[in-house]
């Protein structure tokens, strides 16, 4: 009787549990949280770049943890290739900043990031789905695939680009910017 009066009771604190979770109206961002709000919303802001698709490529890319080099050699939390943070640097008119800074400096590494997908965007003629493609895969490719009719820039057709790695990239941010865009009224 004694194990019967314990089930009960951890049966009642998971349905509370539960219940609390599913009643605050957020309970969503538990899953899908987004960090360094205020460095993304700044230059977001001051780039004219949608917040919410920074953080889905901040997503993608490093889960938002700081620091990281991919085994190709990407850099920090958007995973900047070195040659193209030195030339966004360059073109941005930004201050100059280590390799080593754009690697761990979260604020510098979003700036630039930011930077760079407005730059792909303009690019891509405002085509925010090549802009993603190009973010992975180079706007050199992008150009090439939309000019030879490979794929034709929307996400419906997504599966007709030739990289798989792009193609799985681009589904995935925009997963992350639908649930984001879903569970956050504002950024």
């Amino acid at each position: 009787m004694r194990w019967l009066r314990k089930k009960r009771v951890l049966l009642l604190l998971l349905i509370s549990f539960l219940s609390l979770l599913f009643l605050t109206s957020n309970w969503m961002s538990l899953l899908y949280p987004i960090h360094y709000k205020d460095e993304i919303r700044k230059h977001a802001s001051y780039y004219d770049v949608d917040p919410f698709l920074v953080a889905s490529i901040i997503r993608v890319e490093t889960n938002f943890k700081p620091g990281k080099e991919s085994k190709k050699g990407a850099l920090g939390i958007m995973q900047l290739m070195p040659d193209t943070a030195n030339w966004a640097m360059e073109m941005a008119k930004l201050p100059a900043s280590s390799l080593d800074n754009v690697k761990h400096e979260v604020d510098v590494n979003i700036q630039l990031g930011t930077w760079y997908i407005r730059n792909l965007y303009q690019q891509m003629d405002g085509n925010p789905i090549a802009a993603i493609a190009a973010y992975n895969a180079g706007p050199g490719n992008v150009k090439n695939w939309l000019s030879k009719g490979t794929w034709d820039g929307s996400y419906e057709n997504v599966k007709s680009i030739p990289f798989g790695e792009t193609r799985h990239y681009v589904q995935r941010v925009i997963y992350y910017y639908n649930q984001y865009t879903s569970i956050y009224d504002e950024f």
